[in-house]
């Protein structure tokens, strides 16, 4: 089994060193080739490829497009179990752990399973976390799941622990894509208290003071996607911001 990435999740984390990863929608890419550029330039340690809902079938055009581009390595993100590409790196497998739906916790690997293995794709089990941060978000409808209360960051700690214990190699505290507001760093801190293992936050992250925040409360990997849509140009503030983070 492979564990390249996984290994450098956790060699980047053991030296303080924090990651800014750029999710990618493969359905809104009009703005890609800028973006990607403006990510050589800054030096983006990871690419997230995915979304909760995909009107195309272009997964596999996107991953060319920024494998031609780049060679930062590309991970699937997926919001079904249609998002798959062989082109791809890796694979966040998601456990939606914040919620109680069952076809998000398991059902939906069971059937995606033999199709992941043949794949070939290193697998990054992942505790996906939705956090309510202002109002109902993609995500939050897809899911069918109740996000974790903003106030309440000793259930999302408790959450992120036994999503630790269960074996997962990573943790994912999501706003939403267009979140009002990012994860709350109280929040951050708590998990980051409790667990070891990386730590990804993301949604509603729009600007370098909030990248920072979400750092020094103890987040590992840095998401930025939505805004970049729109103001590609931000990449390389927000990124100065989290490479210069210091450790946590």
């Amino acid at each position: 089994m492979r564990h390249e990435l996984l290994n450098l999740l956790h060699a980047r984390k053991a030296a303080g060193k924090k990651s800014l990863a750029v999710l990618i929608d493969p359905d809104k890419t009009r703005a890609l080739p800028e973006l990607l550029a403006q990510a050589t330039e800054a030096e983006v340690d990871l690419f997230l490829v995915g979304g909760s809902l995909l009107h195309t079938s272009a997964v596999d055009e996107c991953i060319a497009t920024i494998k031609a581009a780049s060679h930062v390595p590309v991970v699937l993100f997926p919001g079904n179990a249609l998002q798959l590409s062989t082109r791809a790196d890796a694979l966040l497998l998601l456990s939606v752990i914040s919620g109680r739906n069952a076809e998000l916790l398991i059902g939906k690997h069971v059937a995606a399973a033999p199709q992941i293995k043949s794949s070939g794709l290193e697998i990054l089990s992942t505790g996906y976390m939705l956090v309510e941060t202002g109002r109902p978000t993609t995500v939050h409808y897809m899911s069918q799941t109740i996000p974790l209360p903003a106030h309440k960051p000793d259930i999302a700690a408790c959450t992120a622990l036994a999503g630790e214990q269960l074996g997962l190699s990573l943790l994912y505290l999501e706003a939403g894509s267009g979140a009002d507001a990012p994860v709350p760093a109280e929040m951050i801190k708590a998990v980051r208290a409790v667990t070891t293992i990386p730590l990804l936050a993301g949604g509603g992250i729009k600007t370098p003071e909030q990248a920072a925040t979400a750092c020094a409360a103890g987040a590992d990997v840095i998401v930025v996607g939505n805004i970049l849509e729109d103001s590609p140009f931000l990449l390389q503030s927000i990124s100065a911001s989290v490479h210069a983070s210091p450790c946590t």
